[in-house]
């Protein structure tokens, strides 16, 4: 057989046993088969690109949409099932000793006092996975059961989320879930935008603006879309939510044919919601290719970190049971069958790990979690897993979100700085006053056919502060990406005039609750945005008259950028002015020079305040023009778009007229400083992951006093190399009891190139903040740190995006908040307010583990007592492999005789709840893991040994005398029954 003659997958085979003898090939072909085969088995899935085309089926197959998050099925219940319960030693154990109850030759008791405590434990554990597994059921099938409408060429028809395809055609209606990835291609608005909420995506509760493809959306009818002749070419499936590449092509009756670039704007990711309007796109990613499926682990069994603990000491007890046994059996002596003898021993002496253990820790585990739940002091908790409530008093670092978690994600308007005078909200009245004047103004100069522009600003006088507050005010209220939304769809969307929407009920929506709460401001103080779309944008002023606004331009904000500029154009003046905001880090270098915008960004960073500089520029007409074809020819390249794009938009921003400084509050959750303050104390270390700008996380994590105001903050900057990394690594190793600021992207560059040495860095910090993370990226953090660490950890979230991470750490903690209830449903313990947590660490967390600890070594210490008295009874008669006591009895001392000592560790209260929250420093030894090691086990091993002995001793001492004695009787009264019989 040639090469060529050979398949692909034994090409690689046959070039590596070439050299075997032609004897040998036959079963060196099926060696290959099986190595390919278990190859091919566990090969990474790989994941391809797709063009669709409009209206048509796809030729290829692609995942099913079915919802699927069950652990089991009717065939691999039981065997998963009975393989976690008996992968670990302690109940793999109890079932060998069961088994060796069916031999004659070496059973010792009744086999109920066996099987009954093993079988009750495994019913007990087989019903509870049945019931959790058949909650998910119901959930799963509710999902798959929602009904969506299809667009068909013969009209449309209803279709089950479950059944839908690849290149369908779905319309999505307001408030209703995406349940695919798809393409925007219409909507019901006229302008082709609608608004969505991503907050079980990113965990962000803003609505983000999508637009539909601009060439299907100028079509008169739905219908129309299959007389196109269109495709669409999506990227392969990938991890990340915050991109997308595509292309949509189409070619005209003449047959030329062109493309229109898609990025995000266009794409609808499932686990959204269309918040406004109804939607229509093609879906082009199903099932396990949804960036929400892939951004999602799958759940996992938890095991506590104290039964690993009790495993391992089970192993050193069953260790010590077969080496006594080979004790008793050298005194003995090896003959007859000794190996019976031997394994009678090992069976008799079995009490030392006893069967009840098991029970009699899950009960209590029960019992810790039902006390959790009555907690008045933290209504509305729920324990959902009842396997690892004793995990909460070793937590050694708490994870957590931002949005929803630490704060409210409602922002408040708190300041303004004009550089001479600010105002703060006890103040917002003059400034309303100073707007209202200057209206005022202006329309008394225009009944007195004056010009429309303000006297105050077409002065040649020096600037007052009537004019900056003004033109600040001004400035805020045009530059930003916000739309407002009335209840009132049909009358907007008719094109209403502006005077005929003031007074109509309105909210505000845009990407960044910032903004929202800027432009909320600029309405209260009389300067209100009454519509806007993407060419125009209307305002009104406090005496109502309406203000016109053409959008030539905007440029909205990145993480790299850090600003966002718009270019308006005044339609009463034609005045053309580029307004810009944005970080006071790269505003510096933007605006005129000035000596007081450093010093009152920190002093607003200081108070806690998310801060924005907002500059402004007037273009000339010559101006403009030469920039919009600079700007178009950027656009529409090739190569290097982003930089060219970047390029053009820099020469604008240069020696701009500096306006004012803003500071936004972002309100906290309830006693969210104090709690981390305790946290903080009990030697917890806080980690705060988040999916928000770099920016706005720092704030937060100052305001809450994560990171204290006596803390540096070292910030990690963008890197994609590892020379950058190595630089960057060797300045942080050089900054000492710091907190650390990174961006998603910059760790996954460290953790490539440098994972040890900067997880031994970074685990030194006494706070971490992680910002632009994905779901994927939270959970891969946690479990780097119980990886390199070893320590336990525990995640907190609110949202959706939080799943993953809640899911991998060692105790995850849902919190019941606007985002939903799925990071509640997913986790282990739901609370309904951060600050629960302190409460539910340090008092709960602290009484679970320290009564575990001692029930484990008091049911250990209760079966070694037993053992030490067999051990004496046995070499007291002459090492006989006989039974002390009977089986049932044993069956009642572990249960019945002995179960007030139980319930009473059960109920054991070492510290009050007061005094462990009023001292939380008291927490620190519990992550030492002291309550229950190996100096506390041998301790009670040789309190057992004692007990043990000098119960047996005397006893089993006296019953051999009375033994010997009565034998000694038997024998003489035989002997003269004997001499009387014969006489």
């Amino acid at each position: 057989m040639t090469d060529e003659e050979y398949p692909l997958w034994a090409k690689s085979e046959k070039n590596t046993f070439d050299r075997l003898t032609a004897s040998l090939q036959a079963h060196k072909v099926r060696l290959n088969c099986c190595d390919w085969l278990v190859g091919a088995c566990s090969r990474k899935r790989e994941y391809s690109s797709r063009r669709l085309t409009v209206g048509s089926a796809p030729t290829l197959k692609y995942p099913s949409n079915v919802i699927c998050n069950q652990k089991y099925n009717i065939f691999t219940f039981i065997p998963l099932v009975l393989y976690e319960q008996f992968k670990f030693f302690l109940n793999l154990y109890f079932l060998v000793v069961a088994i060796s109850q069916f031999i004659p030759e070496v059973r010792i008791g009744y086999l109920y006092t066996y099987w009954g405590p093993l079988g009750f434990v495994l019913v007990v554990t087989m019903i509870r996975e049945a019931l959790d597994d058949f909650r998910r059921y119901r959930r799963d099938k509710e999902a798959n059961s929602q009904i969506y409408k299809k667009l068909t060429a013969v009209g449309i028809k209803n279709i089950l989320s479950s059944d839908i395809r690849v290149g369908d055609l779905l319309f999505v209606e307001k408030n209703q879930r995406v349940p695919a990835d798809m393409v925007l291609l219409r909507t019901a608005d006229r302008s082709g935008s609608i608004f969505i909420r991503t907050d079980q995506l990113d965990g962000e509760t803003d609505w983000k603006l999508r637009l539909a493809v601009p060439y299907t959306q100028a079509l008169a009818a739905d219908k129309e879309l299959f007389a196109l002749n269109a495709s669409l070419f999506a990227e392969k499936p990938q991890k990340d939510i915050h991109s997308f590449i595509g292309t949509f092509s189409k070619t005209n009756e003449e047959g030329l044919q062109s493309e229109d670039p898609l990025s995000l704007q266009n794409a609808l990711w499932a686990s959204t919601v269309v918040a406004s309007s109804s939607a229509l796109g093609i879906v082009i990613y199903t099932g396990r290719e949804m960036r929400s499926v892939m951004n999602t682990s799958q759940p996992k069994s938890k095991v506590g970190q104290l039964d690993l603990e009790i495993n391992t000491l089970t192993k050193v007890l069953f260790t010590s049971v077969v080496a006594l046994s080979i004790l008793m059996m050298s005194i003995k002596g090896f003959t007859g069958p000794w190996y019976r003898y031997l394994v009678r021993f090992i069976l008799l002496f079995s009490y030392i790990i006893p069967i009840s253990l098991r029970v009699n820790l899950d009960m209590g585990k029960a019992a810790y979690s039902w006390m959790i739940q009555q907690d008045d002091e933290i209504p509305g908790t729920v324990v959902r897993s009842t396997t690892i409530p004793e995990e909460l008093g070793r937590i050694v670092y708490l994870l957590t979100d931002k949005t929803g978690t630490l704060t409210q994600n409602e922002m408040v308007f708190k300041k303004i700085h004009l550089g001479t005078v600010s105002f703060a909200s006890d103040t917002m009245d003059e400034v309303m006053t100073h707007v209202r004047d200057t209206y005022a103004v202006q329309t008394s100069s225009s009944s007195s056919s004056t010009p429309t522009q303000p006297a105050a600003i077409t002065s040649r006088v020096k600037r007052t502060v009537v004019t900056r507050v003004h033109e600040a005010v001004k400035a805020i209220a045009l530059c930003h990406n916000v739309t407002p939304v009335y209840e009132d769809v049909n009358a907007v969307g008719s094109g209403p005039e502006a005077d005929q929407l003031v007074g109509a009920k309105c909210t505000y929506q845009a990407s960044s609750p910032d903004e929202v709460a800027l432009v909320t401001w600029t309405e209260n103080i009389g300067l209100a945005l009454v519509k806007r779309d993407q060419s125009s944008m209307q305002l009104t002023t406090p005496t109502g008259s309406c203000l016109s606004f053409s959008v030539l331009h905007i440029f909205p904000f990145t993480s790299e950028s850090k600003r966002m500029g718009i270019i308006v154009k005044d339609e009463t003046t034609d005045e053309i002015i580029f307004y810009l905001k944005g970080a006071d880090v790269v505003m510096t270098s933007v605006v005129q020079y000035n000596d007081w915008l450093e010093e009152e960004c920190g002093n607003m960073a200081r108070e806690g305040l998310r801060t924005l500089v907002i500059a402004k520029k007037v273009l000339s007409e010559d101006q403009y023009k030469l920039f919009s074809n600079v700007h178009h020819q950027a656009q529409v390249s090739v190569e290097n778009r982003a930089a060219r794009v970047q390029a053009a938009v820099e020469s604008l921003e240069r020696d701009m007229q500096l306006l004012c400084i803003t500071g936004v509050e972002d309100k906290l959750q309830a006693d969210v400083r104090p709690t981390l303050e305790v946290l903080r104390n009990a030697a917890i270390k806080v980690w705060m992951l988040t999916g928000d700008k770099m920016e706005t996380a720092t704030c937060i994590a100052k305001s809450s006093q994560l990171v204290s105001r006596s803390q540096a903050i070292h910030t990690f900057r963008p890197i994609s190399t590892r020379t950058d990394a190595h630089l960057e690594l060797n300045m942080f190793r050089r900054r000492n009891d710091c907190a650390l600021v990174i961006s998603g992207e910059s760790l996954e560059v460290c953790l490539k190139y440098y994972e040890h040495e900067f997880m031994e860095l970074v685990c030194q910090c006494p706070a971490v903040v992680c910002c632009r993370c994905t779901p994927t990226q939270k959970a891969d953090i946690v479990r780097l740190l119980r990886t390199h660490t070893g320590k336990p950890t525990c995640a907190i979230g609110d949202g959706g995006n939080d799943v993953s991470m809640i899911q991998a750490a060692n105790a995850g903690i849902g919190i019941v908040g606007k985002e939903g209830k799925q990071a509640s449903l997913a986790a282990d313990f739901s609370i309904t307010q951060f600050s629960f947590i302190a409460r539910l660490l340090l008092v709960h967390g602290r009484n679970s583990y320290k009564r575990s600890a001692s029930l484990s070594q008091f049911v250990m210490h209760r079966g070694l007592i037993i053992t030490a008295m067999q051990v004496v009874f046995c070499s007291v008669f002459y090492f006989a492999s006989i039974q002390l006591f009977p089986s049932f009895l044993m069956v009642g001392y572990a249960t019945v005789y002995t179960m007030f000592p139980v319930f009473s560790l059960v109920l054991d209260v070492d510290v009050k709840p007061e005094i462990a929250l009023t001292y939380p420093e008291l927490y620190k030894e519990l992550t030492k893991g002291r309550s229950l090691s190996f100096k506390t086990f041998f301790i009670w091993v040789l309190i057992s040994i004692y007990q043990g002995m000098i119960e047996a001793m005397p006893n089993c001492c006296i019953l051999k005398q009375l033994m010997l004695f009565l034998g000694c009787f038997n024998i003489n009264f035989l002997t003269l029954l004997a001499h009387f019989s014969i006489k």
